[in-house]
């Protein structure tokens, strides 16, 4: 990669996570078309094999039409899911949450999510048009496991709530994954 193009510990330690379930439990606790939400400020750039982003802080909005044991379930699957990155959670807030991905050939790579108030990713898939720097390879992995996902341009990347002391919002940036996870 060229230095001219390296954000390395310059930005990259601001993520937003979502997961649907769209079949299955948690613990025993059915999740069947809920969903979760991460947001995470990390102390640098996330991803980076050479950086020390930990510990982070993060916020977890869970899905307000998940019952009070559901919502237990999506939290504990979330922390499960997303690790180190949301092992220092400093709320947890219930709010409605709209969450789509186009699962067809002509919207790959496209999704919306919506977590109240507070958070908001739209993608887009990645096209000829998208060329940073020359080297158009995918530099860092997701943040989190899962069977598949393919890199996305963020068309929006907006998060303003509680509780990590930074706001932000972006737009048209190659800094997205959308994929799915299987358990």
């Amino acid at each position: 990669m060229r230095s001219t193009c390296h954000e390395v510990g310059l930005v990259g330690n601001e993520a937003i996570l979502g997961w649907n379930v769209r079949h299955g439990s948690w613990n025993g606790v059915a999740l069947d078309g809920l969903s979760v939400v991460g947001v995470v400020k990390a102390r640098a750039t996330l991803g980076d094999p050479y950086g020390k982003p930990y510990p982070a802080k993060s916020v977890l909005i869970v899905d307000d039409q998940a019952s009070l044991q559901q919502r237990a379930a999506l939290e504990a699957f979330a922390h499960q899911m997303g690790g180190e990155l949301l092992a220092n959670t400093e709320q947890v807030i219930a709010a409605p949450v709209d969450f789509q991905v186009l699962h067809d050939a002509q919207h790959h790579g496209k999704a919306f999510l919506r977590a109240g108030q507070f958070a908001v990713v739209q993608t887009r898939g990645i096209n000829d048009t998208d060329h940073l720097c020359g080297n158009e390879s995918t530099f860092y992995p997701p943040l989190t496991q899962v069977a598949h996902a393919m890199p996305a341009v963020a068309l929006t990347d907006q998060y303003k709530g509680p509780d990590l002391g930074v706001s932000w919002e972006n737009h048209g940036k190659r800094s997205a994954f959308v994929g799915s996870f299987a358990r």
